[in-house]
């Protein structure tokens, strides 16, 4: 058996001061015990406007983050973090980022993932609409990270309403779901558990969803409930107080395979076309 720690944070756009909170964290996550720790969207900086401004900072944002995971000894699902380029080392020339999600182990980081769906919607609340295709460019590929306690499908927010996604990574051999979010306060509200529940019924794995939680100036609001589903759905702990904090919550491989076998979800899908 394995622990995970699983954070909610109220980033803002100070850096420091994030990741003054990043490191008590972590210091949390393992005086826990957890293997993992698992930060949510946009953790290290959250600044309406200013993506461009941190993605300059991305390479030196990744060697810190993969310095406190050498120094603790700890993986790291590193959230999200904006990006000037592609993973083949391309700078993006029109002026977008991409939203990068990397899984970072004691010694390297060992994946990245680009966010795929992008959350294009009008929600009604006082930010009105969002349009995140106007500063990001979309990813392309899944990605599944291979780790000595289970294959995490790395995942970011808003890809929690595709289930496709999700039985993806579980074909590609994900055992974890880790769900990065900043969910605004009205569609978590409506469906954020309800989401981590769903995707862990269809996929079979447990899901950890890391959250941001209250006000990023004025007009930005998050949902926040940072939540863990198991594999057959159910709620392992979802957090409904404020402020940055984190859970621990076990997962163990030999009961997932159990749970799968019990009930053979993948075996039985049938593609129907009509």
């Amino acid at each position: 058996m394995t622990l995970l720690s699983v954070v909610q944070m109220n980033s803002q756009n100070d850096i420091e001061a994030n990741f003054n909170v990043i490191e008590s964290l972590i210091q949390q996550s393992k005086a826990d015990g957890a293997s993992l720790i698992v930060f949510p969207e946009n953790f290290v900086c959250f600044a309406a406007g200013k993506q461009r401004e941190t993605a300059a900072q991305f390479e030196s944002i990744q060697q810190r983050l993969e310095q406190l995971a050498h120094q603790y000894q700890i993986w790291i699902v590193a959230g999200t973090l904006p990006c000037p380029f592609r993973p083949d080392g391309s700078i993006i020339e029109d002026g977008r980022v991409r939203t990068v999600s990397l899984c970072i182990s004691p010694e390297r980081t060992e994946a990245r993932y680009d966010k795929i769906h992008l959350f294009d919607v009008q929600v009604g609340d006082a930010v009105g609409g969002y349009q995140e295709s106007k500063f990001f460019e979309p990813g392309t590929d899944v990605v599944v990270a291979k780790t000595p306690f289970g294959n995490i499908g790395l995942l970011v927010c808003y890809d929690l309403r595709f289930p496709e996604l999700a039985l993806t990574l579980r074909s590609h051999g994900a055992h974890l779901l880790t769900a990065p979010a900043a969910f605004t306060y009205k569609t978590g509200q409506m469906h954020w558990q309800l989401l981590l529940q769903a995707r862990a019924m269809d996929s079979q794995c447990q899901v950890l969803g890391a959250a941001q939680q209250g006000w990023h100036g004025e007009k930005r609001q998050t949902w926040g409930h940072a939540g863990a589903a198991n594999s057959r759905g159910q709620i392992l702990e979802i957090l409904d107080t404020e402020g940055a904090q984190l859970f621990t919550v076990p997962f163990d491989l030999e009961e997932q395979n159990m749970i799968r076998s019990s009930m053979p979800l993948m075996q039985h899908r049938k593609l129907i076309s009509l």
